[in-house]
């Protein structure tokens, strides 16, 4: 089969040519072949060379007066920017491994000793950039066939592929769930039976694929994936827990398990924020935590909310996750989740809106969105009231918005200004008289004004003792 229409821009010809000068043979391979194949946009191109192939990258670099250029020489890679494109460079190599490394044993090679190393059959395909067959498709193991039927499969014996290198484990699951294929049987097998290899692994590079999983248009195919093989209790115990029913009296809660992938795919049809999807993993991770029975009551789970917004900054540190923003964004998020699902079964206040946008500030928005994202039921009826209770409360959230203005609302008196007006040190007092002023304009006591504020203050300092009668 040749595939010169995939290598029709003017770099492919460049590569060629400079190649040939140097007396190199090149082809590009992996990703980019792929992707072409499935009728996909794909800037990264991957060349492999037989010989040094950052040799061939600085030559490349000079041809097309190319700046963008990186070369990592432990690695024998090169990076060379062209355009919008990344072109990626390795010497085609041979591998071999030790049981209890992940790094190779790497040696120089052929094209094919190099396709035989490829963590996937679909990943294994190749083009010739070489004058005397340019375009023509290398597919050794099958790749074309596999992609047609939707199959991830790896090229030789998974147990050696996956033992060799045990992050492929993930990357199968991740293929798996970006593209919508299966893993084939003797594949998905081996992972199983080799999952404590992802020991070995970074936690970095491993939440890197966890990441990639959470970006796919259905991610519950993927952690389906990681739970049935078992490495889901390697890598994220803490979700794990979350799986299974109880039973007492014959009443059993749902399996929070599932409910969780399900709000995750809902939310993923709402947004691409990835910190919002994590917030959607984590929304009920600590429910097990606070699962309790009551024969009145039934099953309940009181305060998993904010335990739950305690254990984030843990298992984002578990996970490698960043501890800044984003991690304050997923707390909050998980904390806030239930407020709306309660406000939208009570009577929707003015007061109560207000207390939710000034405690969600600028997320309000995507706190909405994981709310909504949460409504599982399977009941037909109690779906559509929920959704419906729901929209009452977003529309309240507008209208009080237009109205008040509270997003990222901050009260009229700081506690410097408690302290000037009214001659105060530092101390409950201050604190005491700040909050009475939020809760006043909250209940819709006093406008938000400074003046009103400030009377209003006046008299809980009074009451407080804080202040003499006469001080007015």
């Amino acid at each position: 089969m040749n595939l010169k229409g995939a290598i029709s821009h003017p770099l492919f010809e460049k590569l060629r040519d400079t190649s040939a000068r140097l007396g190199m043979r090149s082809y590009v391979i992996g990703g980019f072949v792929r992707d072409h194949l499935l009728g996909r946009d794909c800037k990264d191109i991957d060349i492999v060379v037989e010989g040094k192939g950052i040799d061939l990258a600085k030559a490349f670099a000079a041809d097309i007066g190319s700046d963008g250029f990186s070369f990592f020489e432990n690695f024998g890679t090169a990076m060379v920017m062209y355009d919008d494109f990344q072109v990626e460079f390795v010497g085609a190599r041979k591998e071999s491994y030790r049981r209890e490394s992940r790094k190779p044993i790497v040696e120089e090679g052929t094209l094919e000793d190099d396709q035989v190393r490829r963590d996937f059959t679909i990943n294994a395909m190749s083009i010739s950039l070489n004058p005397d067959d340019y375009g023509m498709l290398g597919d050794p193991f099958g790749g074309v066939n596999d992609l047609k039927a939707g199959i991830i499969r790896t090229p030789t014996d998974p147990d050696v592929t996956f033992s060799d290198d045990p992050l492929r484990m993930m990357r199968g699951i991740r293929f798996a769930t970006q593209l919508d294929f299966v893993l084939e049987d003797s594949t998905y097998n081996s992972i199983a039976a080799n999952k404590d290899r992802i020991g070995i692994v970074s936690q970095e590079r491993i939440t890197d694929e966890l990441n990639k999983i959470l970006l796919a248009d259905v991610p519950s195919k993927g952690f389906g994936l990681l739970f049935e093989t078992g490495l889901l209790h390697l890598i994220f115990p803490d979700f794990v827990k979350l799986h299974g029913v109880d039973i007492v009296d014959g009443r059993g809660h749902k399996d929070n398990f599932y409910h969780t992938l399900q709000v995750v795919d809902n939310v993923c049809q709402l947004t691409d924020d990835l910190w919002l999807r994590w917030a959607a993993v984590l929304h009920d991770i600590a429910k097990p935590a606070t699962k309790r029975y009551f024969p009145k009551q039934g099953w309940t789970f009181h305060g998993h909310e904010d335990m739950g917004a305690k254990w984030v900054p843990r298992i984002f540190r578990d996970l490698r996750l960043p501890q800044d923003a984003k991690m304050k964004f997923v707390q909050k998020l998980v904390k806030l989740h239930l407020r709306p699902i309660v406000l939208a079964q009570e009577i929707v206040t003015d007061s109560a809106v207000r207390r939710l946008m000034f405690e969600a500030g600028e997320d309000i928005d995507a706190l909405m969105k994981l709310c909504r994202a949460d409504i599982t039921t399977r009941n037909e009826r109690k779906f559509e009231k929920h959704l419906k209770n729901f929209a009452l409360v977003e529309q309240k959230i507008i209208e009080v918005e237009e109205r008040d203005r509270i997003r990222n609302w901050q009260p009229p008196l700081t506690g410097e200004m408690i302290m000037e007006l009214f001659r105060l040190p530092p101390g409950r007092f201050v604190g005491e008289i700040k909050n009475a002023v939020r809760e006043a304009i909250m209940d819709s006591v006093i406008p938000n004004e400074e003046a009103a504020a400030i009377e209003f203050a006046r008299t809980v300092a009074i009451k407080l003792g804080a202040v003499k009668s006469s001080g007015k």
